[in-house]
């Protein structure tokens, strides 16, 4: 929002008493003095007129977690356990997820409380390539990868899937990089050429890559530049 919307809709301030905070200075986002009516505030700026503080601002939060399986890729739950029930953190109803991964695939998950931040993630026009370690019931024949590229049309949705690269890693193993997160994408993908699959694993989105330090169910905090990828 901007500084002069957000100073105008507190019931102390009009539109001419705005411009005259900003005109002699005294508006601060994040300690650094304002001017520019544009200026942006968010819901994590400290805002004061003054030495008054409008908003305290708090800290956003990014997290990276190694998903186990069998769990849900929710905040609520009424059956089955959560991804939050596996963070110990403070606050937690503030945090929301980025992407979410079905309830039996394990791998990267990202939860914040960064609502902007998680839109830019995983809105369909940024297509940030997501790679997945797949194992399928049966042999994954070399056609695949050139069917993938080429698109595969799901009737459901009347859409063609966007082009997708797959590595053979094994008679039975791949790697697969996707641009979208459509309902159970990779297995209806596979599903195409009647192959069941048995193991799905999220390795990076991005440039992100899941931290091999963290086993299944742990997480930590994401690093300033892991943040800034985004």
């Amino acid at each position: 929002m901007r500084v002069d919307r957000f100073l105008s809709n507190l019931p102390r301030y009009n539109r001419q008493q705005v411009r005259l905070l900003l005109v002699e200075k005294r508006v601060r986002i994040d300690g650094k003095v304002v001017s520019d009516p544009h200026s942006e505030v968010l819901e994590f700026s400290r805002v004061e007129v003054d030495d008054e503080v409008l908003q305290s601002g708090k800290p956003a939060r990014y997290f990276m977690l190694h998903k186990p399986p069998g769990c849900v890729s929710a905040t609520r739950d009424p059956q089955h356990a959560t991804v939050l029930d596996l963070l110990d953190e403070p606050h937690k109803d503030d945090l929301h997820i980025a992407g979410r991964l079905d309830f039996n695939t394990t791998g990267l998950l990202l939860i914040t409380n960064d609502g902007a931040w998680s839109r830019r993630l995983t809105q369909p026009q940024t297509k940030l390539p997501k790679v997945y370690y797949v194992e399928t019931e049966q042999h994954i024949d070399p056609s695949y990868a050139l069917k993938f590229a080429e698109g595969i049309y799901f009737a459901f949705e009347d859409l063609t899937t966007q082009p997708a690269q797959l590595e053979l890693l094994g008679p039975r193993s791949a790697r697969l990089s996707i641009v979208e997160g459509r309902y159970h994408q990779v297995k209806r993908m596979f599903g195409f050429f009647n192959n069941k699959v048995l193991r799905l694993h999220r390795e990076s989105i991005g440039e992100l890559t899941l931290d091999h330090a963290l086993k299944p169910g742990e997480y930590r905090a994401l690093r300033t530049e892991e943040i800034h990828l985004f």
